[in-house]
């Protein structure tokens, strides 16, 4: 049930951040698509770092954004982070104007390094404030400002070794609920649309934003092997990273496989997909979940607390997902997809178990605790 929120015929005005990849821009869109539906009159301005890539999702999505000057640290090139306190400060400085012009009635964000600057100075100017936190390890900026704002919305437990456990709530994590259910309405069609009638089956490969060098690897080094069954098609999302690196490979060339270095329509991919292949972020878990996608997981290893193998653990350990660890994915990958697709029984398996474990609703749970922290519908900023 929608909560009551002051005057609820004034137009409320959210401000949501989170960037840097497609685990902190998707579910930061999809908690403002919920807002929108549930109080359509919401406006709306997102806050990104400058020249990554919110600064084209989001507008893709129907948002205005502004960018931050500030920047994550490196830690290979460490002469890099000379910079970092002056962007810091200068983030610092422009999330105040933003917020004085804006004005809104509370701040959202879901992870990257812009939540920082633009959650901290709101709640030091006394704006209402939430993040989402979406992995069982913290990101660093949300570690910044939990002790900051007011909610943490988390789909993990024990996460009070990060944040303040008076604020926590248990939520799920959001996902783009509304176009998934169009996914589950329209499968058929789409899977039509993306096969032409010699081939049976279709492979979605899912790097991430940037891309996973292994799994590209894997299909690049796999060329014979996805020849022998012409009938399987694959779509090979490689990030763009990687694009230049993989797009003129013999594996590119085949007739069935169509490599892009990011899917914008998620919806036709998702939908046509037999079996889904990715990372283990905590994102792409919620999604094939509600989908009941029959799923090959490879963890990154490259990630704090190694959190993807936990993540993907907690599918394989209920018979959910296929886990393939990424030292062995060049020798396994392609191999264990056609396992999968000669089983229809593992596959069927797969999708009910993966389908009970979807949290679903987890978005209108944020967007709610969202409106619950509004007191007046115009807060004014100190």
């Amino acid at each position: 049930m929608q909560p009551s929120v002051g005057h609820n015929t004034a137009p409320l005005r959210v401000i949501v951040s989170g960037g840097g990849t497609g685990g902190h821009i998707y579910p930061a869109i999809a908690i403002a698509d919920e807002l929108k539906r549930l109080r359509p009159d919401t406006e709306f301005l997102f806050v990104g770092a400058e020249g990554k890539m919110e600064m084209e999702k989001v507008p893709m999505a129907g948002y205005k954004i502004v960018g931050l000057p500030i920047r994550g640290l490196d830690r290979t090139k460490k002469l890099s982070n000379l910079s970092f306190p002056f962007r810091l400060i200068a983030s610092l400085w422009k999330s105040r104007g933003v917020i004085k012009n804006f004005r809104p009635d509370v701040v959202v964000g879901t992870g990257g390094y812009a939540g920082g600057p633009i959650l901290y100075v709101a709640a030091k100017m006394g704006v209402p404030t939430l993040i989402q936190e979406p992995n069982a390890f913290a990101g660093l900026a949300n570690k910044w400002v939990g002790k900051y704002v007011n909610k943490i919305c988390v789909a993990f437990p024990g996460m009070e070794k990060f944040f303040p456990k008076e604020k926590l709530v248990v939520t799920g994590n959001p996902v783009r609920e509304e176009m998934l259910k169009r996914v589950l309405r329209h499968s058929a069609d789409a899977q039509r649309s993306f096969q032409d009638a010699s081939r049976s089956t279709t492979i979605l490969l899912m790097g991430g934003s940037g891309g996973a060098r292994s799994l590209n690897e894997a299909l690049r080094d796999n060329t014979e092997l996805i020849q022998a069954r012409p009938q399987v098609q694959w779509m090979w999302q490689c990030g763009k990273n990687y694009y230049e690196a993989f797009k003129d490979c013999a594996t590119a060339q085949l007739p069935n496989v169509t490599i892009s270095a990011f899917i914008d329509d998620m919806e036709q991919a998702y939908a046509a997909a037999d079996v889904v292949i990715g990372r283990a972020g905590s994102t792409t878990i919620a999604e094939i979940q509600f989908l009941g996608k029959p799923t090959i997981l490879v963890p990154s290893p490259w990630v704090a607390e190694d959190h993807q193998t936990m993540n993907a653990r907690a599918l394989t350990e209920r018979n959910a997902a296929v886990l393939v660890a990424d030292k062995e994915v060049t020798d396994q990958l392609v191999s264990t997809v056609y396992d999968l697709l000669d089983n229809e029984n593992r596959r069927q398996t797969l999708s009910k178990n993966a389908r009970a474990m979807a949290q679903t609703g987890a978005v209108t749970r944020i967007a709610n605790e969202v409106l619950n922290l509004i007191s007046s519908p115009a807060k004014t900023a100190a």
